[in-house]
């Protein structure tokens, strides 16, 4: 991956819960415009990575700087969690959804103005559901729900976007539509790291891949890294296959 003003630079990073669940001997960079699928078992550190970077599991071992500053983290990442705390019967059309996450932006005192309101059609217009701005959340389907929630993070304005399984439970449709989202955002220049066992996203859209079992067991290109042997490896004592498009993994999501 490139080392030009990288985005994300991890250097023998840990994050660790207290606990002792973590992820740990992580060295990964990730420039503007890149996109790297982080890939691993159940339990095996994904979404403790992700929730690290965010600074929610503290970094125990290591370095990290966002920027080039260990420090910049807020207001520059976006978050699509695994699954979202929002009850889809709450009467709050989408484009209130949308506009949460300009809520740290502007603060206690601020009422949203023109450059949220624009941020906000530009994030819906983005994930493709501008026509659908002031429909109910809770009426839309679940893929679009998805994509709004995806729109909620891009409302911030990232320079790095996290994604924790976002491929769950989407129809063809919505798939498309999220890979296509994000070949747009890249090319806006967005870093992009997404947890998943979709090989469509990694193959199509990624340009390298982590994959972690506890620890980092490789990360590079998508070409080198993603080989069955290699997968073999971290998914070790699962018998492990794969098919045109996913992992084929008992027991875990995404097969």
């Amino acid at each position: 991956m490139s080392d030009a003003s990288p985005v994300l630079r991890l250097r023998d990073a840990a994050f660790r819960y207290a606990g002792g669940a973590g992820v740990s001997g992580l060295n990964v960079t990730v420039a503007p415009g890149e996109a790297l699928a982080v890939i691993g078992p159940n339990g095996a550190g994904k979404s403790t990575l992700l929730r690290g970077i965010l600074g929610l599991v503290p970094l125990v071992e290591g370095e990290m700087l966002i920027s080039g500053r260990a420090d910049a983290a807020n207001g520059m990442i976006g978050f699509l969690p695994q699954s979202a705390e929002l009850d889809p019967e709450f009467p709050i059309s989408l484009a209130q959804v949308v506009m949460q996450g300009r809520y740290r932006r502007l603060g206690l005192l601020r009422w949203p103005g023109r450059h949220d309101r624009d941020a906000v059609r530009e994030a819906l217009a983005t994930v493709g559901l501008a026509d659908r701005a002031n429909r109910r959340f809770g009426e839309l389907s679940g893929g679009q729900r998805q994509r709004g929630l995806l729109a909620r993070a891009l409302a911030s304005e990232p320079r790095l976007l996290l994604l924790d399984e976002p491929f769950n439970g989407l129809d063809q449709a919505n798939r498309d539509a999220l890979i296509a989202t994000l070949r747009t955002l890249k090319s806006r220049g967005v870093a992009v790291i997404v947890s998943t066992h979709d090989l469509d996203l990694a193959r199509e859209v990624c340009d390298a891949v982590l994959l972690v079992n506890g620890e980092q067991v490789g990360c590079g290109p998508v070409d080198e890294v993603l080989t069955l042997r290699n997968v073999q490896e971290c998914f070790e004592g699962v018998e492990v296959e794969i098919d045109e498009h996913t992992l084929v993994v008992p027991g875990h999501e995404g097969h």
